[in-house]
Formats: structure tokens, C-alpha cells, sequence
């Protein structure tokens, strides 16, 4: 992989890995246009550059957290379920799932619909954002951590599998976005560190591949920086309709990718 390779998929993964349009799937078929093989260490560096928007959302909410005891353990119970999932399907994941175009296609579809259908029942009166983080119960935290764990597949989003199975329950659409960017920090740090451990030799044979990473790392965090900001004062005011229309649009442009 080149470094202008690795400059562009950073930006990929910073502006997509936080909004509801899944940045696995972004980062995929940018791949396949710029004819990047898929190889472990690509593999690897897509995972790994996810811990540099990962780190943009520490900075951002880091106060928040050290002030709200009851949200870090609700976080730690969300996370639970996809920590089991991520472990068990890991072999699975990264030989099939991320080698299908046409699995991500489905999945960036049917969340695409969901997304527009939750927003008419919400528009309708049957589904009331009402709640707040703070209201969360134990039984929602384990609920949550099952709906993310959907997001093993590519193309169903972690953020939007979370911002749904959140809004289903009753939660604001910016509280529901603000839950998804703090479960991100385990969620995503562990598969980091799981995957680093995993290709720790692919890693050292080459340490060409470090600069790859650093750069790819950097152009990550800041992006997502730029891209949580603006997400929180978008869903303050507008709904996710525009996102289902782009994941449904998307899914249709793959038809013609090979």
C-alpha cells in the first residue's frame, strides 16, 4: 500500500467510521476502486486505523465520562455481547465477510430502509425520542451491546446498528448518537489491539508498514474530530431519512463494482 493510499482511507475512515453509513463498507470499496489487494495487512490497517477516531471522540468526551460513573458502566455492559461475538466470528469475519461485496451490499440496503421506516413511525407518532442517556437501564445497556454486535458484518454500521436499537427504545436521536461514539472506545480499541496481536509478526517483517499506519492513524483522527462535531448538531434538528436514502443509493452503485 502507498502512502497516498493510506492518506485517502484515512480520510475514508475518519469522515465514515461515526456516521450511520458504516465505515467497514466505505473502506472496503475504496479499496476495490483504488485496486488495493486485499491482503491481511490491509485488513489489519483498516482495523487499526479505526483507534485514530477513536481518539478524537476520547478528547471530545473525555470530561463527560470522568463525570458520569453510572453511563462508563452501562458503556462496559454494552460492550460485553460484541467483546463475545467479535471473538468467537473473528476467523469468520476476516475470510468472508469482508471479502463479499455482495453481503455488504444487502446490509447497507435493509439498514437503509430501516433507517427511513423507524423515521415515519417516529414522524407518525409510534415511536417517542424522549429519553435520555441517564435513563438507561441495565437491561437496554445488554440490548444495545446485542444490536451492535450485528455490526460484525460490513455494511450494517456499529454507529447505526446502535442509533436504531436506541431510537427503537425510545431514546433521542443525538443522545442515542452520542452513546454509539462512546461505546466505539472499547468496542473498537479491543478489536485494535486483537487484530495488532494477531498480525504482530506481518507487522515487524516489514516496518515499512509502521509509516502506513502512523499517517493513516493521524488523517483518521482528524477527520472524525471534524465528523463527530458536526453529526451531534445535525441530528439536533434533522432526522436520519438522508442517510437511509444515501446507504439505499450506495447499496445500488455496488451492483456495478466487481
Amino acid at each position: 500500500m502507498s502512502l497516498i493510499s493510506a492518506l485517502i482511507l484515512g480520510i475514508v475512515e475518519g469522515i465514515t467510521e461515526f456516521l450511520p453509513i458504516s465505515s467497514t463498507a466505505h473502506l472496503i470499496i475504496t479499496s476495490r476502486l483504488l485496486n488495493i489487494s486485499q491482503t491481511e495487512f490491509q485488513k489489519f490497517f483498516e482495523v487499526f486505523i479505526q483507534s485514530g477516531a477513536i481518539l478524537a471522540v476520547v478528547l471530545i468526551y473525555v470530561k463527560y465520562l470522568l463525570k458520569n460513573s453510572k453511563l462508563i458502566k452501562n458503556i462496559i455492559i454494552s460492550f460485553i455481547p460484541t467483546a463475545i461475538v467479535g471473538i468467537l466470528l473473528h476467523k469468520v469475519i476476516k475470510t468472508y465477510f469482508f471479502d463479499s461485496l455482495r453481503l455488504i451490499e444487502v446490509a447497507m440496503f435493509s439498514v437503509g430502509v430501516l433507517f427511513i421506516l423507524f423515521e415515519l413511525l417516529v414522524k407518525n407518532g409510534k415511536i417517542n425520542l424522549k429519553k435520555s442517556m441517564n435513563q438507561m437501564t441495565i437491561f437496554h445497556a445488554i440490548a444495545i451491546g446485542m444490536v451492535q454486535s450485528l455490526a460484525v458484518v460490513p455494511g450494517v454500521s456499529r454507529a447505526g446498528a446502535v442509533m436504531l436499537g436506541m431510537m427503537g427504545m425510545g431514546y433521542k436521536r443525538d443522545e442515542s448518537a452520542v452513546y454509539s461514539f462512546i461505546l466505539a472506545i472499547p468496542t473498537i480499541l479491543a478489536a485494535s489491539a486483537f487484530d495488532l496481536y494477531k498480525s504482530k509478526d506481518l507487522l515487524m517483517s516489514n516496518l515499512d508498514n509502521v509509516w502506513i499506519l502512523i499517517l493513516g492513524f493521524l488523517i483518521s483522527f482528524i477527520f472524525a474530530f471534524v465528523s463527530v462535531k458536526w453529526l451531534i448538531g445535525f441530528l439536533k434538528n434533522n432526522t436520519l431519512i438522508g442517510f437511509g436514502i444515501y446507504r439505499v443509493l450506495i447499496s445500488l452503485t455496488l451492483l456495478f463494482i466487481k
